[in-house]
């Protein structure tokens, strides 16, 4: 494809199967031409409209109300919610560094964490996951990583995250929705448990079975689905799973406290929710930011933290509140401070260095 055809938000198939010597053309991620595409900016309206729409009339919210809940907030706890969120961080980036040197990539701790944290930085601000390939993309330009590989092991992080939400939101909401008989609610712990159930029969399959599908694909395809079972599913054993799985526990229950701790500050009085509550409604909102039609899931999740909520009994207005404070801190302070990151980090301009020569040549 020429440089002057139009491109889609991202071309994985020419990203994945570059050579492991081989740097990724620059233009093959470059946030400046991802973000002024058509289609982000397109998905950006389509967020922001979504979310005036939803809220305003199908669930009636009194903006104005909203925002004096949200100015009315105690900063103090709100500080503590965020502490909460950015404690995650170095846990993702110590559970990404575990599995990729199960992979036999080995990736100082503070490094995996700066790499990660700018690929949150990329997924809050274009659509279609492509924080995911650029954070492949600065693991190769750093340290010559498959990138097919590196795609293998967040492949492995996103299943161990499914697996742990649908786990601990089931605990949670059966301990919150106790002796309160909810069929809409019931008929969702279903649905993660048989997620859940496939998602681990999934990677069973690739860890055990996987290899004997590799010997009748084509060549060229059987090689870049060798590199992504290597970080993936190569990556994973018995003794590799405990570790991952206690990892990725952690991560989420300080979700679920930063969730609590913005219901705090907002000292809502109708929203008297514990602990378990907060952790149900913040993972089942958490599903939803794999969707790929906005950035970090926006408008969907906003929307299904104010519907969770109601299955609790909190009116529109404290819920949007709620909503839209606890995403403040999960997509913009992300922005901010992943901004200030992007522009001073040594391994940005070091992959798009490599990334740039690609290009030219």
């Amino acid at each position: 494809m020429s440089d002057d055809q139009p491109r889609s938000v991202y071309e994985p198939a020419e990203f994945l199967d570059s050579a492991d010597d081989q740097p990724i053309p620059e233009r093959e991620v470059s946030l400046a031409r991802r973000f002024l595409n058509v289609r982000t900016i397109g998905s950006i309206v389509f967020a922001a409209l979504m979310l005036f729409l939803l809220f305003r009339f199908a669930l009636n919210v009194d903006f104005g109300r909203t925002w004096g809940l949200i100015t009315g907030a105690n900063l103090w706890l709100l500080l503590v919610a965020t502490a909460a969120y950015y404690l995650t961080f170095p846990i993702r980036g110590f559970r990404w560094r575990y599995v990729l040197a199960r992979s036999g990539v080995r990736v100082p701790f503070r490094d995996a964490s700066e790499i990660l944290f700018l690929s949150w930085f990329v997924n809050c601000l274009v659509p279609a996951k492509l924080g995911d390939l650029y954070r492949a993309y600065l693991l190769k330009g750093n340290y010559g990583a498959s990138a097919s590989r590196t795609v293998g092991t967040i492949f492995i992080e996103r299943i161990a995250d499914i697996i742990v939400i649908f786990g601990l939101a089931l605990a949670a909401g059966y301990w919150s929705f106790r002796g309160r008989s909810r069929p809409e609610i019931d008929f969702l712990f279903l649905i993660g448990f048989v997620v859940a159930v496939v998602l681990v029969i999934l990677v069973i399959s690739l860890r055990w079975f996987g290899d004997r599908l590799t010997t009748r694909l084509p060549a060229r395809v059987a090689d870049l689905y060798a590199r992504f079972r290597e970080g993936s599913t190569n990556a994973v054993s018995l003794r590799a799973l405990p570790v991952i799985l206690v990892l990725t526990g952690a991560i989420w229950l300080l979700e679920g406290a930063r969730l609590y701790f913005v219901i705090q500050a907002l000292a809502l009085p109708e929203v008297g929710l514990g602990i378990s509550a907060s952790v149900f409604v913040a993972l089942a909102a958490a599903l939803l930011t794999a969707i790929p039609l906005t950035p970090a899931g926006v408008g969907f999740v906003e929307l299904a933290i104010a519907v969770a909520l109601g299955f609790y009994g909190v009116g529109q207005d404290p819920a949007a509140a709620v909503a839209f404070t606890d995403r403040a801190i999960s997509i913009l302070t992300v922005i901010v401070l992943g901004g200030i990151l992007y522009a001073f980090s040594r391994k940005v301009r070091r992959a798009h260095s490599s990334g740039a020569l690609a290009s030219a040549g």
